[in-house]
């Protein structure tokens, strides 16, 4: 399993714990999903959050 999945995938369960339904429950479980996904991906090297942010240079 990936280093990217599995810290999307701990996002999803801390979502859980906090959840309390409704459209607001499912918004927040795909901005901790997608906060998990980024910060794992970040840690293990496989993704690149802060080249998402730069611009073209040179």
């Amino acid at each position: 399993m990936k280093a990217s999945f599995a810290g999307m995938l701990a996002g999803l369960l801390l979502a859980l714990a906090v959840i309390t339904g409704g459209f607001t429950g499912f918004l927040l479980a795909l901005v901790l999903g997608a906060v998990g996904f980024a910060v794992a991906g970040r840690m293990s090297g496989e993704v690149d959050v802060l080249d998402k942010f730069r611009g073209r240079r040179g």
